[in-house]
């Protein structure tokens, strides 16, 4: 994890920057005149930003967890899956088109058996993130996606997907290729695999780019992430014509964790580190993997017929709707 002062910090996380700032001056100091020890100076304000970091996380509003999510040092897919597995073996290609980078996929050793892990992934430096497409993907990836899904329950194996996106990709190109078949496609074939499925929102989790690897037994999202039809911005510019009300749009939205807990749109919210899971990759991991076995463990009880049932219930539910009972009137007209 990158230490000061190559760390990236958000407006809001200024005073952390500052006590930051306060240890380098400090061990300067200490270089400087080594008759004195400031050892404990330095240690309290380590403490104190432990400190802060709890209390900015104690106080976030939803636009400031939307930029948590975007945060430039918090881990992405490859990060976790590294941390959580091992030898894990990337496939390419939809066998159709091309290899879609936004998003990958492969077999991996977890906990003692092999899984599918599929997701987006984005990129920490600008050349791949354009390399990546700002993990926007193509219907290629969707569809590389879905031919990884069959190959898994074709093994019997648990699929996990990893779901980091502010969308799937709106140019020209993808709506030459099929991106809304693409999506519709995942979606109606997720429900129906066989295998235990687990989605996991670690980062932006926006519109049908979500939905095309979000369909499982267990839906999860990261404490510091987010997941709507919309980004804040997006909306903001359809409904006000402008990106200002970008913070109206996110507080409007109900986008956080709690509030998709709230409306039953996931089934748990996977806690991170004070601060954010950028702040320390390895506890993240951690965290997100205990979660992780105890759903897998708890959906490999189930028998597949079961698991069907159970997602086409799940998903059904989601939404609020009234049906009107139909008149004498409109039957004969």
């Amino acid at each position: 994890m990158p230490q000061y002062p190559n760390r990236q910090f958000l407006d809001f996380e200024q005073p952390i920057k500052d006590l930051y700032e306060q240890i380098e001056q400090t061990k300067h100091l200490a270089e400087k005149n080594q008759k004195i020890d400031y050892s404990a100076t330095i240690k309290q304000l380590e403490d104190s930003i432990v400190d802060k970091r709890r209390e900015i996380t104690e106080h976030l509003t939803p636009w400031q967890r939307v930029q948590l999510s975007r945060h430039p040092d918090r881990p992405y897919m490859l990060k976790y899956i590294e941390k959580i597995s091992d030898n894990f073996i990337e496939f390419h290609g939809d066998r159709n088109f091309a290899d879609d980078k936004a998003m990958i996929g492969g077999f991996a050793e977890f906990e003692g058996e092999t899984v599918m892990f599929i997701g987006q992934q984005k990129g920490h430096t600008t050349k791949m993130r354009q390399q990546r497409n700002f993990g926007m993907a193509k219907p290629e990836g969707y569809r590389k996606a879905l031919r990884l899904m069959k190959l898994a329950e074709k093994f019997n194996k648990p699929i996990i997907t990893f779901i980091d996106t502010p969308g799937a990709y709106p140019g020209l190109e993808g709506e030459e290729r099929g991106q809304g078949e693409a999506i519709a496609r995942n979606i109606f074939e997720m429900v129906r695999l066989t295998v235990p499925v687990i989605c996991i929102i670690i980062g932006e989790g926006a519109s049908g780019g979500a939905l095309g690897i979000g369909v499982g037994d267990k839906v999860l999202m990261m404490e510091n992430t987010w997941y709507t039809v919309i980004s804040p911005e997006g909306c903001s510019s359809i409904l006000w014509r402008s990106v200002d009300k970008k913070e109206i749009a996110a507080e409007q939205l109900k986008l956080t964790s709690i509030d998709m807990k709230g409306f039953g749109l996931v089934d748990e919210i996977v806690d991170e580190p004070i601060g954010g899971a950028h702040w320390d990759y390895l506890e993240a991991a951690d965290l997100l993997k205990k979660a992780i076995l105890n759903n897998l463990n708890e959906i490999k009880l189930l028998t597949p017929a079961k698991r069907i049932n159970n997602r086409i219930e799940k998903f059904e539910k989601m939404g609020f709707w009234t049906e009107l009972p139909i008149t004498d009137l409109e039957i004969n007209a």
